[in-house]
């Protein structure tokens, strides 16, 4: 396939989903006073709102659409037909159309702008005090979760209370500088694994680096939905970098703000000291890397959902897709991995189907999860029997 081509199926499937991300605004928030804005919104949330079923057809086709890029990218990559040029013009081309998307698969992007209201609108301290607490405030018609106080580390504040400020109160102008630090702090990971991966001595270090970024569970809860996991991530991945550069206080700089952020990389810290105190072999970093990374996922989920109630969300792989990326030699977790984070998206399909989750989301979404990473095995199987054929 030829880099322009490719480019192109890029700039095309990600436009589609800056565009289908406008389906799902918030029926109580008006994202824009002028007037041409507001017809072209109330078109597009009558897709998402009251033509569900076209909507559901959009959204599987994205997938598709976004899945056959992704696989396309990474066959040519392994290939060694794309240069660096053409991977990062593709990557930038992504980030920057989809940095203008609404959040469409998540709310927690206004609890984060709000956390921040919190101290700059009220100045008060967002650790005690919760939405509910501000009945008046005009954001809490289109916010949910708004029972809770600040979850977070205050890193996070660190980061997000500066934009909060420097928004004046205005909404549209605050939502943008949120949205720009986690696709910024998206690319910056993407970036991050490419340096790592050279270090490394990988084989082909663009690999990695279209395995991550390009991969559509980052473009749906990354580059749309904003989650902060990327700014942890992308801070814990220039953490290790420096540390293989033996560069230990900026190092611990940026471990201690990852952790900081919202806490799950404080798993890395055991193999943080062991890289200190013993040499130890790229090949055993690595794995361990990706392996804490996975415990991570594991005692997220067990740590949330409703009523406490251990529930898996397709974002906490953000924490392990970088590392994954990285196991160059493990083929089968590979393979597994990009059936379970591109599946992951379908736990979506209930909701933007019917407009409400169902009773057995759970279970919905541990079935999509097991028989997704089967199915990943049997493609590895069936593949590497046909290439010893």
């Amino acid at each position: 396939m030829g880099r322009k081509l490719l480019l192109w199926g890029w700039i095309i499937g990600a436009l589609l989903l800056l565009l289908y991300s406008f389906t799902q605004i918030d029926l109580s928030l008006t994202f824009s006073q002028i007037s041409i804005w507001q017809v072209f919104q109330k078109q597009f949330q009558y897709i998402g709102y009251f033509n569900r079923p076209l909507s559901t057809v959009f959204y599987i086709f994205l997938i598709v659409i976004s899945s056959s890029l992704y696989v396309l990218t990474l066959r040519e990559v392994i290939k060694n037909k794309l240069n660096r040029k053409t991977v990062w013009t593709i990557i930038f081309a992504v980030a920057a159309i989809l940095f203008f998307s609404y959040n469409a698969f998540s709310y927690d992007f206004f609890n984060y702008m709000f956390d921040a209201r919190v101290v700059t609108h009220y100045h008060l301290n967002p650790y005690l005090y919760k939405a509910l607490d501000f009945p008046g405030d005009p954001m809490l018609s289109f916010m949910r979760s708004t029972h809770r106080v600040y979850p977070y580390g205050p890193s996070w504040l660190l980061f997000t209370v500066p934009l909060s400020f420097i928004g004046v109160k205005l909404f549209i102008l605050t939502f943008y500088l949120f949205k720009l630090l986690v696709v910024a702090s998206t690319v910056l990971a993407a970036f991050m694994i490419e340096k790592i991966a050279r270090i490394l001595k990988l084989k082909n270090p663009l690999f990695p680096v279209v395995f991550f970024a390009l991969n559509p569970l980052v473009l749906f809860e990354a580059f749309v939905s904003g989650h902060n996991d990327m700014v942890m991530v992308s801070l814990v991945l220039v953490s290790f970098y420096l540390l293989f550069k033996q560069k230990y206080v900026g190092s611990i700089l940026f471990l201690l703000l990852s952790i900081g952020v919202k806490f799950a990389t404080i798993i890395f810290i055991p193999l943080y000291l062991l890289i200190i105190f013993k040499k130890s072999s790229n090949t055993f970093i690595v794995n361990s890397l990706a392996f804490l990374a996975a415990v991570g996922v594991v005692i997220t989920s067990l740590a949330s959902g409703q009523n406490k109630n251990p529930e898996f969300q397709p974002w906490y792989l953000l924490l392990f897709l970088p590392f994954v990326s990285l196991l160059e030699s493990k083929k089968i977790i590979l393979f597994v991995t990009v059936f379970i984070t591109i599946a992951s998206l379908l736990s979506y399909f209930p909701f933007i189907a019917d407009g409400h989750w169902p009773k057995n989301i759970v279970e919905l979404k541990n079935i999509i999860l097991l028989v997704s990473a089967l199915s990943g095995v049997v493609v590895y199987s069936l593949s590497k029997k046909l290439s010893d054929v």
